[in-house]
């Protein structure tokens, strides 16, 4: 993909701090701003990746519904569509 300009306005200090990390990162202004967005945008990603992978039933007790209630609490307590929670 071919990248494009764009022009911001933002306070001095938030650049002074931008240009003093790109700095001491030996990286470029424009490669810390693109990293700040990149990050931004993914926190507020409306389908969020979870924090686990292959939860299950185990045949361990309450894991597999402890798993669950995880997924649900991650997931914002969605349903899913065939209307059970989770």
């Amino acid at each position: 993909m071919t990248p494009r300009r764009t022009t911001i306005l933002a306070d001095p200090d938030l650049l002074d701090r931008v240009d003093r990390l790109a700095r001491r990162r030996r990286m470029t202004k424009t490669a810390v701003i693109t990293a700040a967005l990149e990050a931004y945008l993914a926190a507020g990603e409306e389908n969020p990746r979870l924090t686990f992978v292959a939860v299950g039933r185990s045949g361990h007790g309450r894991l597999s519904l402890d798993g669950r209630s995880i997924v649900r609490r991650e997931l914002g307590g969605r349903r899913s569509p065939d209307g059970a929670s989770g």
